[in-house]
């Protein structure tokens, strides 16, 4: 094994090392400071579950939580209660990642849509906009023929 030699480095090079250390910080803060200012959050209500998913403005997932995910089992996943404790869930995880203002989007007929979007709206964010893209049927299944008898 020989002795331990210590890299001495000079100045120049110690400074040099420093400006690309403190340049990438600077990228990754800008970076990280544009993502999480503002967010979309699609909540997707329907009979059995309740889904929110969060996304940047690009729409990359940075989140999602569902009733099931959070311990609620069989028919209790669809009840009111479930979609705000889910909600809820989905609060505390944006408030990590300092969102600050959130557009709603939400689809489907379930009875957890209400619960949700009043347990977001008791937090502190700043709700841009609310949209309802839930499908409406416009003509209907096509009747059955007439009987022969």
């Amino acid at each position: 094994m020989g002795k331990k030699r210590i890299a001495v480095q000079t100045e120049k090079e110690l400074l040099k090392e420093r400006e690309t250390i403190e340049a990438k910080l600077r990228k990754e803060v800008k970076k990280t400071s544009q993502k999480t200012k503002e967010a979309r959050l699609y909540i997707y209500s329907s009979y059995n579950n309740t889904i929110l998913t969060l996304t940047d403005l690009k729409g990359n997932v940075l989140h999602w939580v569902t009733a099931g995910s959070i311990g609620f089992k069989n028919t209790k996943k669809g009840t009111p209660f479930a979609a705000s404790k889910a909600a809820e869930a989905m609060c505390t995880a944006a408030e990590k990642m300092n969102i600050k203002k959130i557009a709603l989007i939400i689809k489907g007929i379930g009875t957890g849509r209400e619960s949700a979007i009043r347990s977001i709206a008791n937090h502190s964010f700043e709700i841009i906009s609310m949209t309802d893209v839930t499908p409406v049927p416009h003509n209907g299944c096509r009747r059955p023929k007439p009987r022969r008898v």
